[in-house]
């Protein structure tokens, strides 16, 4: 399992991200600047040890109600080839050096344990401590097993958020703006085949639950 370092960052990852998120088709543009808090998400292991995996959840108050983004981020000891355009920017860890942070829906390590995670053969592991599984991420999958390695991502971006082709002639839709639901757990949408769902701290101090993200058939 990755190791969560208790260490600095400069940029911190909301810097970072203030300066991305305006570019993105899916920002639900406020007056002014976005004013980002984190507000949950979760990690995902590398089973190669080298790709810092975070999936975050952050609410920008700027917007006049309150507006929760997803964003999935990996965290590289290099830059990640041909991903110019998913470059959300350098950071410099305290233990680690540089690090360059993508876009994790065009990265191929984390869209892979994405799917991973979807199946049941990965774990969500907790945002702030190592070797502690989040027991707030839900998921299922109905569908046949995975077989072979996944592709690349070739992500499509709008203002609805990302879709992945996926196996099986799926696609994976990851929402990037977040709407809660009733239920607890939330429940697989319908005419999905599979989902993965958490929780997050909502303005008012609350717990607010939805879904992440859907694997739907072709």
């Amino acid at each position: 399992m990755a190791i969560v370092h208790q260490t600095t960052l400069k940029p911190t990852k909301l810097e970072l991200v203030t300066g991305w998120l305006p570019g993105r088709p899916w920002y639900r543009a406020g007056t002014g600047a976005p004013a980002l808090e984190k507000s949950g998400g979760f990690r995902l292991d590398d089973p190669a040890g080298e790709v810092g995996m975070e999936i975050i959840v952050i609410t920008d108050t700027a917007t006049p109600e309150p507006t929760v983004y997803l964003v999935p981020l990996t965290y590289r000891g290099a830059p990640l080839p041909d991903a110019e355009h998913a470059l959300v920017g350098t950071m410099e860890h305290g233990v680690l050096g540089t690090r360059w942070a993508y876009d994790g829906c065009h990265d191929p390590v984390l869209v892979a344990e994405l799917l991973a995670l979807i199946e049941g053969r990965a774990e969500a592991q907790d945002q702030n401590a190592s070797e502690a599984p989040d027991p707030e991420v839900t998921r299922s999958y109905t569908g046949a097993p995975f077989t072979g390695e996944p592709s690349a991502p070739d992500p499509v971006d709008d203002e609805n958020g990302t879709r992945l082709p996926a196996p099986h002639g799926t696609t994976l839709r990851v929402h990037r703006v977040l709407t809660p639901r009733p239920e607890n757990p939330p429940v697989r949408p319908d005419g999905a085949i599979g989902h993965v769902a958490s929780g997050w701290q909502a303005p008012d101090g609350s717990r607010a639950r939805g879904v992440f993200a859907v694997l739907e058939p072709h």
